[in-house]
């Protein structure tokens, strides 16, 4: 039995192959040899095309395979790792209506920062444990105010890691610590926060249906031979998945890191 790694960088995509009984890695490989582009408009920009990183996901996919005889039906769990705060948005037929916002923009910043403010500082940190600075929810903010017609269309936002799940399994989804990410979620009360969906003037519609940090989906192919089926997908970002369960009260570690 084997798990599969893959790890969305803004740089490159990479991806492992452990067999479960030993933990070693028999296989590993990076995609494309040359950073992926940012694309920066403006100074402070930084933006890439969440379908790159699809098929950079497709790509190294077949590069580890190359370097095994194992067969993509030995596989039966995949972790994502991914750049944490971006913002991927995508209509009712998945498609995405804008290149993402990734981490290093900073567009959004006064955005957040006037949040934090106007919410209160004291009741901010208390219940989202942090400032929305400039994560997910601010772009979304950045994105209503600055392209109103693209924010109309918006079915649903999503995570980098997120958008990389929906593309192997045809099911948009996030997790608690996703959306702690984002700062969407109010950690007293257990759920997205209310007062700050209301305060930027969101509908909870946009928020992906939320499930376990561990979860069993059905997954295509990707482009390595044979489906994998009926895996379990955790997905995780660089380090919130443990500041969330921290946060919960929880020790111990469920995201997928490689």
């Amino acid at each position: 039995m084997y798990l599969l790694g893959y790890d969305l960088g803004s740089s490159s995509v990479k991806a492992a192959l452990l067999e479960v009984e030993s933990g070693n890695c028999v296989a590993s490989a990076f995609y494309p040899d040359e950073e992926m582009p940012i694309i920066a408009k403006q100074e402070g920009w930084a933006e890439q095309d969440p379908e790159m990183w699809w098929h950079n996901v497709q790509k190294v996919t077949q590069k580890l395979f190359s370097q095994t005889t194992i067969n993509a039906q030995a596989v039966k769990s995949i972790g994502i790792s991914y750049q944490m705060h971006g913002l991927v948005v995508v209509d009712k037929n998945l498609k995405v209506l804008r290149p993402s916002i990734i981490w290093c923009d900073s567009r959004a910043t006064q955005i957040g920062d006037q949040a934090l403010q106007e919410l209160g500082e004291q009741n901010t940190l208390e219940t989202l444990l942090n400032s929305p600075g400039n994560f997910t929810a601010s772009k979304l903010v950045w994105v209503k105010k600055n392209e109103p017609v693209v924010f109309e269309k918006i079915y649903k936002f999503m995570l980098p890691g997120d958008y990389i799940a929906m593309k192997l399994t045809g099911n948009i989804n996030t997790t608690v610590s996703g959306l702690s990410e984002g700062i969407f979620w109010d950690f007293q009360k257990g759920a997205i926060s209310r007062s700050l969906m209301d305060y930027f003037g969101f509908s909870e519609e946009l928020v992906p249906e939320i499930v376990p940090t561990e979860q069993y989906e059905e997954l295509g192919a990707v482009e390595a031979g044979q489906p994998l089926e009926r895996q379990e997908s955790p997905r995780d970002g660089d380090e919130q998945e443990c500041r969330s369960q921290e946060a919960q009260g929880r020790g111990d570690r469920t995201g997928s890191g490689f």
